[in-house]
């Protein structure tokens, strides 16, 4: 991001990757090429966050496998927390786990108790190639590990069991968007 511009003005809103198309079911590849085109996706990543008022949003949620995410998320102090993570590595989770309503821009309308740790560290780069170190905790170590996930091929429904996992299954059968019901 250029210091001092609103991220996203620049943008432009993407399609979401909804629940079931592969690209959210495998892991992303490694950004190798810290150019233009970089720039342009973390733009429209933060354009299309907004748009469907999410606190993150992962690259293959649009639709493109790439190790890219962004966030503007508030912790558990009410705290922003404005960014994004190229290459990230979720480096450390500690502290309590804690089970919290969870939901997903690619599961719209749609939440379920996920147990997350209080706290993250995640490493990576920014979009210009610099190293960038994000440490989160409460609400916020919740998005850094929700966003990780999608980056390894995961959305929280894959960390639910149970009565949990099968409530939301039947959520998803049901909801307009999935095609399945």
């Amino acid at each position: 991001m250029r210091h001092g511009s609103i991220p996203g003005v620049h943008g432009r809103v993407r399609p979401l990757t909804l629940l079931g198309d592969p690209v959210l079911h495998a892991p992303c590849a490694e950004v190798t090429d810290f150019g233009p085109e970089l720039a342009r996706l973390v733009e429209d990543l933060f354009a299309t966050m907004y748009a469907a008022q999410g606190v993150g949003l992962a690259a293959n949620q649009i639709g493109v496998p790439l190790r890219v995410f962004v966030y503007d998320c508030p912790d558990d102090e009410d705290v922003r927390h404005l960014g994004h993570v190229v290459n990230p590595r979720l480096v450390e989770t500690d502290g309590v786990v804690v089970r919290g309503p969870e939901g997903c821009l690619s599961l719209p309308g749609l939440e379920a108790g996920t147990e997350r740790h209080d706290h993250a560290v995640v490493e990576g780069r920014t979009a210009t190639g610099e190293p960038v170190t994000v440490h989160g905790t409460g609400f916020f170590a919740r998005c850094l590990q929700h966003e990780c996930d999608h980056l390894e091929g995961r959305v929280y429904a894959d960390r639910l069991s149970g009565l949990r996992r099968r409530r939301l299954a039947r959520q998803v059968r049901r909801a307009s968007w999935s095609g399945r019901g």
